[in-house]
């Protein structure tokens, strides 16, 4: 019966997630995605922890390319979001849920930094804006590009939402795992030994 409710509360809370993709619901890269991901690999079983959280995110996205931004369902900027969403499921994997809730908090904000990291190299790589120097890197990572907000704006709210997701999932699945009390055994009342008769004189 457990893992049914883990299971069903895996599905509301990846329903729950996809509404929060949709541009305008939070602010800028602040998302559940990376806290997710690697919560899956360290809580949900089996390959469970790979289709439900991928697809999920797949299908979100071919939602909000094409009804939000009217262009093409997938893109080729999408194979290193997905390399990294597979990498931190791969890393909660090896973590597990029994690890101790610092540790799985200290896992979410890594992986909220690895997604900063990767994602804001390979928009550097690609942007012919930026130049492919050392400081053009610094500025990919802390300034961006003219008319854009900040990237290091982008890199708090990825922080901020990685370590705030990371604490609700883990904090939602330890309170579902946390061991029914036992009821107080009755004691048997032991039944009271019969005095021996004093022998009459």
């Amino acid at each position: 019966m457990k893992t049914k409710w883990n299971i069903w509360l895996a599905v509301l809370l990846m329903a729950v997630f996809a509404i929060t993709r949709w541009p305008g619901v939070l602010p800028p890269n602040f998302s559940a995605a990376y806290a997710l991901v690697f919560c899956a690999g360290a809580y949900f079983p089996g390959k469970l922890a790979w289709w439900l959280p991928l697809g999920t995110l797949l299908l979100s996205d071919i939602a909000i390319n094409v009804f939000h931004y009217h262009t093409d369902p997938v893109g080729s900027y999408m194979l290193v979001n997905y390399l990294i969403y597979a990498a931190l499921i791969w890393f909660g994997k090896k973590l597990t849920g029994g690890a101790p809730f610092t540790a799985l908090l200290g896992g979410g904000l890594l992986g909220a930094i690895l997604f900063y990291l990767v994602t804001n190299t390979f928009a550097w790589l690609e942007n012919p804006e930026y130049a492919k120097t050392l400081v053009g890197w610094i500025k990919a990572l802390s300034l961006g590009t003219d008319g854009w907000p900040y990237t290091w704006e982008f890199f708090r709210n990825t922080l901020l939402s990685g370590g705030l997701f990371t604490s609700l999932f883990v904090g939602a699945m330890k309170l579902s795992e946390a061991p029914e009390p036992e009821p107080a055994e009755e004691k048997e009342a032991e039944p009271a030994e019969a005095e021996p008769e004093e022998s009459k004189a």
